[in-house]
């Protein structure tokens, strides 16, 4: 795992405060991370995938943290546990979470490893309205065995806007807190469900 020396310097700079608020994020368990500017204020922010404890069942959790912009203290803004699929423990099957250059968060899971469904799916997470909110969802999946059997979905899930396989699709447009996001509200979208 590479980390940027302002991830770093981040992640060994956040406060006392914060890190009670976290119960002390193991570094160990952090599976990815990324600074930009979430809120647009100038100053740096900081989201981590975090793995869960080694003896749960559970998928990796998203926190985002938020500058104060005074002192330059992160903040916890959001904690959605139990969120992101994948592991550090196969190839093929490791989550990412990166800055997109707008500001918002990409947060990637895929399986590229087994089986013969293999598949990718991309949450686009923007500051809106104090919260962080899942805008878009991508997914794309193919079958090793059977190259005519793809799919491939891209919709803006505020505007409820996009194309399945191709074809428009066209919902209701809704504001979903990250840390209310479902798949299958994706899945059932692109009709994977």
């Amino acid at each position: 795992m590479k980390m940027s020396l302002a991830v770093m310097t981040a992640l060994f700079g956040l406060s006392a405060q914060m890190v009670s608020a976290a119960d002390a994020i193991d570094p160990e368990r952090i599976v990815s991370a990324a600074t930009g500017d979430w809120d647009k204020d100038g100053n740096a922010d900081l989201a981590m995938l975090v793995a869960p404890n080694a003896d749960s069942d559970e998928d990796n959790a998203v926190y985002i943290y938020l500058s104060d912009g005074d002192t330059g203290a992160l903040t916890l803004k959001t904690i959605a546990p139990n969120k992101i699929w994948g592991t550090l423990a196969m190839a093929g099957q490791v989550p990412s979470i990166t800055a997109l250059p707008n500001g918002s968060i990409l947060i990637t899971s895929h399986n590229d490893a087994v089986g013969r469904d293999r598949w990718e799916q991309k949450l686009t997470v923007a500051y809106r309205n104090f919260d962080f909110v899942v805008a878009g969802y991508t997914y794309t999946s193919y079958d090793t065995l059977d190259p005519d059997n793809m799919s491939d979905c891209d919709f803006n899930v505020l505007t409820g806007k996009g194309k399945s396989n191709g074809i428009p699709v066209n919902t209701k447009g809704e504001i979903v807190l990250l840390k209310n996001w479902a798949d299958d509200r994706g899945q059932s979208v692109c009709g994977n469900q």
